[in-house]
C-alpha cells in the first residue's frame, strides 16, 4: 500500500491508540497536552510603544556652514583673485527630537542637531511635518528647544527622574537613525555618570548598550514605565557605527537647560573664575595631601569672582 498523507496520518493514530490502550492496562492515566501558560501571553513591548513613539519626532535641518576656501591655500589665486578666506556651504542633515509639551508645541532635541540651521522641518510619527521654530539652545549641553504650532494631536512623553535611574535597568532608544524613518532598541543602562570623553562642555551622561547611531542624536531613552530619562547624544565608536556604548543627556539637566531656554533662549550660568583639575595620586603626594579624590584649583582668573573675594578681608 502506498504510503501518501492520509496514510501517515493513520499510521499516527494507530500508534497514539495502542499507546492509549497500554496506558490504561498499566492503570496509568495519560497526560493532557497543555501549553505553556505564556504562549497564549507572549511578552510583548508593543503596548507601551504604541503610546510613547508619537511623541518621537524625526527632524529635518538645512543649514549653512563656513569652511576654508581650498582656493585660498593656493598662493598662485590668492595673489591674483580677491579670494575670499572662508566660504559658505549648504548643508542637510536629521536627526530626532521628543515632544514634551504637547499644548505648547515644544520639542527637545541636541544643539548640535539644529545648529547653523536656516530651516527645520518636523515630522511626526503619522507622517505630519511642521516648521520648527528654534526656541534656543546650549553648546555646553548640547541641548536645544524647538516649538511647533501646536495641535490636537501632539502627544507628549511623560518626564522621568534620571537621578532615580540605576545601572542595570532596562531601557529603550527610539530616534531616526541614518534617517531611515523612527526605530527602536533596547538595552540596560551600561554607567552612570560618565564624563571626561570630550563630546560636551557639561558632561555627565547616561551609557546605554541600547543600539545608538547617527541620526538617533535628540531621540528618547525611556525607561520600561515609558518615562523619559535621557536624551539620545554620541556614541563611542571607531567605524561610526554603533558598538554598544551611547550615551544620553540625563532628563533632569536637560528639564532644567530646556526652562533656561523658554525663558531666556539661553542658558545664565554663574562664573567662579577658577580652573581645576584632578587630584591624582601623584598631585596628591606633591600637595603632601592623604584624600585620594577631589579637585584641585590650579589657577584663578584675573578680575573674576574668585579673585575679588579671595582678595576681600574675611572675619573668621
Amino acid at each position: 500500500m502506498r504510503s501518501g498523507h492520509g496514510g501517515a496520518v493513520a499510521l499516527r493514530m494507530t500508534a497514539a491508540i495502542a499507546l492509549f490502550v497500554s496506558a490504561m492496562a498499566w492503570g496509568v492515566e495519560p497526560a493532557s497536552a497543555t501549553l505553556p501558560q505564556f504562549a497564549s501571553q507572549v511578552p510583548t513591548l508593543a503596548p507601551l510603544l504604541k503610546e510613547i513613539t508619537p511623541a518621537v519626532v524625526n527632524i529635518a535641518v538645512r543649514g549653512r556652514v563656513k569652511e576654508e576656501n581650498p582656493l585660498f591655500q593656493d598662493p598662485f589665486f590668492r595673489q591674483f583673485f580677491n579670494l575670499p578666506r572662508q566660504v559658505e556651504k549648504e548643508v542637510q542633515a536629521t536627526g530626532s527630537g521628543v515632544i514634551v509639551d504637547s499644548f505648547r508645541g515644544y520639542i527637545l532635541t541636541n544643539n548640535h542637531v539644529v545648529d547653523h540651521a536656516v530651516a527645520i522641518e518636523v515630522t511626526t510619527k503619522d507622517n505630519k511635518r511642521y516648521s520648527a521654530r528654534l526656541v534656543g539652545k546650549d553648546a555646553e549641553t548640547d541641548i536645544a528647544v524647538l516649538q511647533i504650532s501646536a495641535a490636537s494631536n501632539l502627544k507628549a512623553i511623560t518626564f522621568g527622574d534620571s537621578s532615580k535611574v540605576q545601572v542595570g535597568d532596562f531601557v529603550l532608544a527610539i530616534g531616526n537613525p541614518f534617517g531611515l524613518g523612527q526605530t527602536v532598541t533596547s538595552g540596560i543602562v551600561s554607567a552612570l555618570g560618565r564624563n571626561n570623553l570630550g563630546i560636551e562642555g557639561y558632561e555627565d551622561f547616561i551609557q546605554t548598550d541600547a543600539s545608538i547611531n547617527p541620526g538617533n542624536s535628540g531621540g528618547a531613552l525611556v525607561d520600561l514605565q515609558g518615562n523619559l530619562i535621557g536624551i539620545n547624544t554620541a556614541i563611542l565608536s571607531p567605524g561610526g557605527g554603533n558598538i554598544g556604548i551611547g550615551f544620553a543627556i540625563p532628563v533632569n539637566i536637560a528639564r532644567r537647560v530646556m526652562g533656561e531656554l523658554i525663558a531666556h533662549r539661553q542658558v545664565q550660568r554663574g562664573r567662579i573664575g577658577v580652573s581645576l583639575q584632578d587630584l591624582t595620586p601623584e598631585v596628591a603626594t606633591a600637595l603632601h595631601t592623604t584624600r585620594e579624590s577631589g579637585a584641585v584649583i590650579a589657577s584663578v582668573e584675573g578680575a573674576s569672582p574668585a579673585e575679588v573675594d579671595s582678595a576681600a578681608p574675611h572675619s573668621l
